[in-house]
């Protein structure tokens, strides 16, 4: 399945499991209290995240002067992808890592750690960049605020199932009229969030694919960003990233390390596998 198409399967499970869940509980007015607060919180994101995340990370933006490869490197990528040359910044950090942000690509940046661009070659480093414009060209920032407003309203639905359950708020009339038994719906409350995380986790995996596709063919060859995904694994685990987990997703290879179950709750797909699939499309 591609994954343009997966991304909007996931989308689609996520507002299904919505609809399951409101119905199970018999309540419109509360689902749309849920919806409407996500869409608040999710909004504010959307619109502030890429100064709060730049802020975060002490990134400095840099000019053409300052940074001559760098810009030589965005330029001729941007061309290719058919969009605009977004601000750049450096991030004073020895930890390999990139990342982009910004709600669409008239108001987009890209920010790589002083380590990056010690570590990489220039093929490397433009594969790398050309990973992060696909993000910006995809409009992945939106399409994770969505997931992000899906999986919340699931979340704050599951906590006013569990809240009103536990100050009586089901009564046997609920379960006569079809709204579903207690035990049924706490069982729902529990298991619809961690659902609903999963998913959210595959549609960020899917668009890191999708990335590595579209960067590859904006750069030319998936050569670069093959070679580049081979040595940020290994020096990211040796000059570990101190980065705030709700950002995690944000960058080309995780912080964090694991492994095992935990890969289910991976905003990235394993690097091993990236650069299979990257080799494959010579």
């Amino acid at each position: 399945m591609g994954n343009q198409l997966k991304t909007a399967v996931l989308l689609g499970v996520l507002t299904a499991l919505i609809i399951m869940f409101g119905s199970s509980l018999g309540g419109q007015n509360g689902m749309m209290i849920a919806f409407v607060f996500a869409l608040g919180m999710n909004f504010f994101s959307y619109w502030f995240s890429d100064k709060i995340v730049l802020k975060m990370y002490k990134a400095q933006e840099v000019s053409e002067a300052e940074s001559p490869e760098l810009f030589s490197i965005v330029h001729r990528l941007t061309s290719a992808a058919g969009i605009p040359m977004p601000k750049l910044y450096i991030i004073p950090e020895d930890s390999p890592n990139a990342f982009a942000t910004g709600r669409n690509p008239e108001h987009a940046a890209v920010a790589v750690t002083q380590g990056i661009l010690r570590l990489l070659s220039r093929d490397e480093l433009e594969g790398v960049l050309a990973h992060e414009l696909a993000h910006v060209k995809n409009r992945d920032i939106l399409i994770g605020t969505v997931a992000a407003v899906l999986a919340g309203v699931i979340t704050y639905i599951a906590h006013m199932a569990q809240w009103a359950a536990m100050f009586g708020g089901f009564s046997r009339d609920d379960d006569e009229d079809g709204g579903g038994s207690l035990i049924g719906t706490l069982i729902l409350a529990i298991v619809a969030p961690i659902a609903a995380l999963l998913i959210q986790m595959a549609i960020s995996r899917s668009r890191e694919y999708l990335a590595d596709e579209s960067g590859a063919r904006f750069a030319g060859t998936p050569t670069g960003l093959a070679g580049a995904l081979e040595k940020l694994d290994y020096a990211s685990q040796r000059v570990p990233l101190k980065a705030n987990p709700a950002t995690e997703n944000m960058f080309i290879v995780k912080p964090f390390t694991g492994g095992g179950i935990m890969n289910l709750f991976s905003t990235h797909p394993p690097i091993g596998e990236r650069i299979q699939r990257l080799r494959a499309m010579r």
